[in-house]
């Protein structure tokens, strides 16, 4: 994962569109993306720190969406 584009997220406009099984989904994957970079900086192999950051609001912000759809 070199860049942005690399961890393939979509945007709030997509998804919002997505049902609530497809928006779990995008959160596990998306958890797992974290994890990944997350050992990557602990190995020291990740030079694009801030992709850390965006990923975590990302997760966020499918949970708000989450708790839009249970309602």
């Amino acid at each position: 994962m070199k860049e942005l584009k690399d961890l393939k997220l979509k945007d709030k406009k997509s998804l919002k569109e997505l049902t609530l099984d497809n928006l779990k989904k995008e959160l596990k994957d998306s958890e797992s993306k974290y994890f990944v970079l997350r050992m990557k900086l602990a190995t020291d192999e990740l030079k694009q720190t801030h992709l850390i950051k965006f990923i975590r609001r990302y997760i966020a912000r499918l949970n708000g969406f989450i708790s839009e759809k249970m309602v």
